[in-house]
């Protein structure tokens, strides 16, 4: 389909859908088909393989679930799965697979979500009864496999979704693995929030003459203005527990997650947080599931009101309540930075993604601007004295609605008309406003934040290159330039691959599988090259932590030669 063509798509029924589709989505309130959908559903029910590529949050999953559960229809009740959805993480795999059982209702598809943290015996029952569709991650996949207990020789219908994530984290073996028991003869759909260089080699690799949709977030939310507001505030770097703190006094946001680079940032400014008098929950790898979804789950039911989490454990999450994103850091790429503010401003919902910047950040930040096509808008943070006012300022509109609505208030008039006897009217009114901002919970912080006066630094500094010097290089392998050398205390005898090094930097630290470099891995240890500005929180991030089910030593290699 054409870009004209897919533009005369006004409604679903245009898509030439199933009724029993189409009741499904009119039950569910859907009224039009989003872009992705317009653009991708036609060419995947003519059997094409497809690339899409669109933000988080514009309708990516219905874009290939509708299709499948169109095409699927009528091939019986037979035990072996005729598509394959492989996600990231469980909690998209459990999105997906909801949004398919809603779908799908009318038609009797039988889905399976297939995910570690679940017992297994459960999703062997039903394997054994038999589905059509199986949603699952790539890890969980592999094991049934290899069980004999997944079988993939009937499939007909195969989907890659949020590719980079999966790439990201390390899935690239596992995932071929997974395609060398799938049939030839199938259709492959790859959809992906970015579209890094190492996607066109998975393209290359699996699909055959796809077609290619590519919407950027304005172009995924054509006809309607942008969702999200975005937003820096630049801030010293020994000040940012403050400005964080500045900020959501400001905000006052409902529901907020905050990113941070490691675990260890994620526990101490969790800490930091609740002492200040905000409820925060931490949010990260070193969690387990249960706990993990306990704390999504208070700040659903907003006995939370802040999560601080690490992308890896904020991957998928989709919590309508959220009004707030929030980067404790700059992210070190535009594709992390997009995956985040994709948590709010979905389906349409308006959202807010604020960045705190530290002054050396700067040309991160306008890469980011300039890879995504997004303005984000560098602002002042506010002074004590704009939160005081703001806050006046909510409790004024709240006086105002109130007054509005009037139809409750009489059950006071035994407070305040004995009070009016003794006092003027609008001491009253005062002195009831001062009870209300104390109860609300003061301003903990009273400290002037150092505003930033030159962005970016007038000098173009590019901060610290030097590396560990005055050491005597060793033999072997050149570190290349800008890298340096850490050493990780396992290796083959561990059973550790490439892939898990490279899922656990890249899953508790600021750094993208792109940004690892070389590694070489020998019986009883491990060598990883990491850009060299990164190397300390790459050690923070994996101090204490398990690879392969053992605790390893991470530090510099000793002896490093450029």
């Amino acid at each position: 389909m054409t870009e004209n063509e897919s533009d005369t798509v006004a409604s679903f029924a245009d898509l030439q859908l199933r009724q029993e589709l189409l009741d499904a989505l009119t039950g569910l309130g859907y009224e039009e088909p989003t872009p992705i959908q317009r653009a991708a559903i036609p060419p995947l029910l003519q059997g094409r393989d497809l690339v899409g590529q669109a933000a988080t949050g514009t309708g990516k999953t219905a874009a290939f679930a509708l299709p499948i559960l169109q095409r699927i229809t009528g091939h019986g009740a037979g035990v072996k799965p005729k598509a394959l959805v492989l996600a990231p993480t469980r909690e998209l795999a459990v999105q997906v697979s909801e949004a398919m059982h809603r779908y799908g209702h009318e038609l009797g598809t039988r889905v399976l979500p297939i995910y570690g943290g679940q017992p297994i015996g459960r999703q062997l029952k039903a394997l054994e009864r038999g589905v059509d569709v199986v949603i699952a991650t790539p890890g969980r996949a592999l094991d049934h496999i290899s069980r004999g207990t997944l079988s993939l020789g009937e499939l007909t219908m195969v989907v890659l979704d949020e590719a980079d994530e999966m790439l990201d984290m390390g899935f690239a073996e596992d995932i071929e693995a997974i395609f060398q028991n799938i049939p030839e003869e199938r259709q492959t759909m790859l959809f992906s929030a970015t579209m890094p260089p190492r996607i066109s080699g998975m393209v290359d690799h699996y699909l055959t003459d796809p077609a290619r949709i590519e919407l950027g977030r304005a172009a995924s939310a054509k006809d309607e203005p942008s969702k999200v507001r975005q937003s820096a505030y630049v801030v010293p770097r020994g000040h940012k527990p403050a400005a964080l703190g500045r900020m959501l006094d400001a905000e006052s946001p409902t529901a907020a997650i905050v990113f941070c680079r490691t675990r260890e940032e994620v526990d101490q400014l969790t800490e930091t947080l609740n002492g200040r008098g905000y409820r925060a929950e931490p949010l990260h790898g070193g969690m387990n599931q249960q706990q993990r979804d306990r704390v999504v789950e208070r700040l659903r039911s907003a006995t939370a009101d802040l999560v601080v989490a690490t992308d890896v454990a904020a991957r998928g999450l989709d919590i309508e309540q959220l009004t707030h994103v929030v980067n404790y850091n700059v992210p070190s790429a535009p594709e992390s930075y997009v995956h985040r503010i994709g948590r709010v401003g979905r389906a349409g919902r308006e959202g807010t993604a604020i960045t705190l910047a530290e002054p050396r950040e700067h040309r991160m930040l306008k890469t980011i601007e300039r890879v995504t096509g997004m303005k984000i808008a560098v602002r002042k943070l506010p002074t004590i004295a704009d939160v005081k006012a703001q806050r006046l300022e909510q409790t004024r509109a709240a006086l105002w609605e109130s007054l509005q609505d009037s139809d409750g208030l009489d059950r006071f008039r035994a407070v305040v008309e004995p009070l009016a006897d003794e006092f003027d009217v609008m001491e009253v009114a005062l002195a009831a406003v001062k009870l209300v901002h104390e109860a609300d919970g003061t301003i903990t912080d009273e400290e002037e934040i150092p505003e930033v006066t030159s962005w970016p630094p007038a000098d173009g500094r590019r901060g610290r290159k030097d590396g560990p010097g005055g050491r005597e290089p060793r033999r072997g392998r050149a570190v290349g330039r800008g890298m340096t050398r850490l050493f990780v205390g396992v290796g083959r005898t561990a059973g550790v691959r490439p892939q898990d090094l490279v899922g656990a930097i890249a899953g508790e630290s600021r750094l993208r599988g792109r940004d690892i470099g070389a590694i070489d891995i020998a019986d009883r240890f491990s060598l990883v090259d990491v850009p060299e500005g990164a190397a300390d929180d790459v050690i923070a991030a994996l101090k204490g932590t398990t690879i392969k089910g053992r605790k390893a030593t991470i530090r510099r290699e000793r002896f490093q030669s450029r």
